[in-house]
C-alpha cells in the first residue's frame, strides 16, 4: 500500500538544463515530508523529512560532482511525492503515516517509537486490580487505561501512591478466595480488603474498585470531595482528632494531584486541540485529539474575514476555530496497536523540555477552553512561547483547586 501525499511530480535525469532548473525552482523551499520512488515499482522507496525540500532535492537529485561522497539518487529516482508541513510535530505525524503505509513491518523501528506508559485497571478480572503497561489489549475491552505518563517509573509511582488511599488488592495472582489462605502483608496492615481469604464480600470489593476507577478517571477529584465532606462533617461533630487526620490525608492527596501531568486522562476520554505553526502564510494548524487519537491537521486563517454580501465582516475567533475543528476528519484507528502509536507520538511531543506549539484539553463534558485556545492561536501565530500563568500551568491550577476545597 503506497502512502498518499498531497503533491506528486515526475523526475527525469535527462532533463535539459533549463527544464531541470525550472523543476527544482518549483519545489518549495520549506519543511516537508517526501518519498522518492524508482521506475521499478517493487524497489524500496526513500522516505525522509527536511526543513528545506528544494535544497534537499538539489543535493540528492542534482548533478553530482565525481569526488563527492553525498548520497545521490539522480539516476534511480523517477518520481517525487511530498507534503508540506509547518512544524516538527506535523512532520512526525505525516512521517508516521507514510512509513506505516510504505513499511508495514518495520515502521516502528524506523520511527523509534517508544510506547507510552499507562496505568491499567483490569475490569475484566473478577477482583479488579491496577497495573502499569505500555500495551492496550483491545479497542473494545473492559479495562480502563490512564496516561500517557513520561516514564514507567512515574506511572508506577503515581499508581502506588494513589492506592495508599484505598484498600484495593496489589497482588497479581488470579484469586480463588479461600478462608484458609493466610493473606499477605497488605492485609496484615489493613491496606487491602483481602478478597483472597474472603475478608470482604464481592459487593464490598466491587464498590471499592468503583471508587478507585473514579479516582483515576477524575484525577483524584472525587476522592478530594469525599475527604473534604468527611473532614467538614467531623469538625461539625467536634471530632477534631478525626478531622485532623482527614485534613492530613487531603494535604497528601493535594501533593499527589499537583504532580499529575495535565495530559494524563482516561485515554478513551482524552480530547484536546493542538495548535501548531502552519506552512501556509497567515495561518496556524489545528490538530484535534479525539479519544486519545490524532486527527489530520486542519488549517485556520488567522486574519481571514467572512464575507456577508459585499461587506467583509470579521467573525469571532472562537466561532472560526470551532468551524475549523468541525472540518477535522474523525481519527481512523483500526487497531489497539495503532492507538498506542498515536499516544506515543503525542507523549513524545508533550514531554519535551522545549517544544513548539500548544495543547488545550477538554473538560469532563467534552468542552474545550475556547478563550485559552484563542490566546494559544495568537501566541503560536506570533511565534511566542506558552505563558506560565494560572490558567495554563497544572501546578498552579491544583493550588487554586486546593483553596476551593479548603486546604489553604
Amino acid at each position: 500500500m503506497q502512502s498518499a501525499l498531497s503533491e506528486q511530480l515526475e523526475f527525469r535525469a535527462d532533463l535539459p538544463a533549463q527544464a531541470e532548473q525550472e523543476f527544482f525552482s518549483s519545489l518549495p523551499a520549506g519543511s516537508a515530508v517526501f518519498v522518492l520512488r524508482a521506475a521499478d515499482e517493487t524497489a524500496e522507496p526513500y522516505v525522509g523529512k527536511t526543513s528545506n525540500l528544494r535544497r534537499r532535492m538539489l543535493r540528492m537529485l542534482g548533478a553530482s560532482e565525481s569526488a563527492s561522497r553525498r548520497l545521490n539518487l539522480r539516476e534511480r529516482v523517477r518520481s517525487i511525492g511530498f507534503q508540506r508541513v509547518g512544524s516538527d510535530f506535523e512532520a512526525q505525524l505525516v512521517l508516521y503515516r507514510v512509513l506505516r503505509a510504505e513499511f508495514p513491518h518495520s515502521y516502528e523501528r524506523r520511527l523509534r517509537l517508544r510506547p507510552a506508559p499507562l496505568i491499567r485497571m483490569l475490569m475484566e478480572n473478577a477482583y479488579p486490580r491496577v497495573t502499569v503497561t505500555s500495551r492496550i489489549t483491545s479497542l473494545r475491552g473492559e479495562s480502563r487505561y490512564y496516561g500517557p505518563f513520561p516514564s514507567r517509573a512515574a506511572a508506577e509511582q503515581f499508581a502506588n501512591d494513589a492506592l495508599d488511599f484505598f484498600k484495593l488488592r496489589r497482588c497479581t495472582e488470579e484469586l480463588n478466595p479461600d478462608p484458609a489462605f493466610p493473606g499477605c502483608v497488605y492485609s496484615e496492615m489493613k491496606m487491602c480488603m483481602a478478597p483472597c481469604f474472603k475478608g470482604c464480600t464481592d459487593e464490598e470489593y466491587a464498590s471499592e474498585a468503583a471508587r478507585v476507577e473514579q479516582f483515576f478517571s477524575t484525577g483524584g477529584h472525587t476522592l478530594a470531595l469525599e475527604l473534604t465532606h468527611a473532614r467538614d462533617q467531623a469538625s461539625e461533630q467536634m471530632e477534631f482528632e478525626r478531622a485532623a487526620t482527614l485534613h492530613t490525608q487531603l494535604e497528601k492527596l493535594h501533593k499527589l494531584r499537583s504532580q499529575l501531568p495535565e495530559i494524563v486522562h482516561r485515554v478513551d476520554r482524552l480530547d484536546a486541540v493542538m495548535v501548531q505553526p502552519s506552512h501556509l502564510p497567515g495561518s496556524v494548524a489545528l490538530i484535534r485529539v479525539r479519544w486519545g487519537r490524532l486527527c489530520a491537521p486542519v488549517q485556520l486563517m488567522v486574519n481571514a474575514p467572512t464575507v456577508i454580501g459585499s461587506v467583509k465582516t470579521p467573525s469571532s475567533m472562537e466561532s472560526r476555530i470551532s468551524a475549523a475543528l468541525e472540518l477535522a476528519p474523525a481519527p481512523e484507528v483500526s487497531s489497539a496497536q495503532e492507538w498506542i502509536e498515536h499516544l506515543a507520538i503525542l507523549k513524545r511531543w508533550f514531554y519535551r523540555t522545549a517544544k513548539v506549539g500548544d495543547i488545550f484539553f477538554a473538560d469532563e463534558k467534552g468542552e474545550l477552553p475556547m478563550r485559552r485556545v484563542v490566546r494559544g492561536v495568537s501566541r503560536v501565530f506570533k511565534g511566542e512561547k506558552p505563558q506560565g500563568d494560572l490558567s495554563e500551568t497544572a501546578g498552579d491550577y491544583w493550588a487554586f483547586r486546593a483553596k476551593e476545597i479548603g486546604l489553604e
